[in-house]
């Protein structure tokens, strides 16, 4: 059974930086995407980043990019997948998401596209607030 457990968040004011965290485990196959995806109240969901085990690229949503990285790290099976955010503005403030898709082979570019559905496993989230 995939789990998602997220760490992270919080309150911080326009332009400082929050850390979030995902520990991942339990998938059956070796190929996976893995991501944040982020809602804010009456918006849809939108993927921000994701980074796909096939090739280990990481991509981002232009509304993010330059402004947060996606880092990942494997121990004894379990994968930890982090988001910096910097430069953080009122805009980012949304419930964010630890998202995975497995089986997922290839460029995870497209989830961060129009395919932000084909997520099918999900965090809790975990609230990002920031005051302007």
């Amino acid at each position: 059974e995939v789990q998602l457990v997220e760490s992270g968040g919080g309150l911080v004011q326009a332009g400082g930086s929050l850390r979030l965290s995902c520990a991942a485990s339990g998938f059956t196959f070796a190929e996976y995407a893995i991501g944040w995806v982020r809602q804010a109240p009456g918006e849809e969901r939108e993927a921000v980043s994701c980074i796909g085990t096939s090739d280990g690229i990481t991509y981002y949503a232009d509304s993010v990019k330059d402004r947060f990285t996606l880092s990942s790290s494997s121990d004894n099976g379990k994968n930890t997948v982090h988001l910096q955010m910097d430069s953080l503005n009122p805009e980012d403030t949304a419930v964010y998401y630890c998202a995975a898709v497995s089986p997922w082979f290839g460029s995870c570019k497209p989830l961060v596209g129009d395919r932000v559905r084909s997520f099918g496993f999900w965090g809790q989230g975990t609230q990002v607030t920031v005051s302007s």
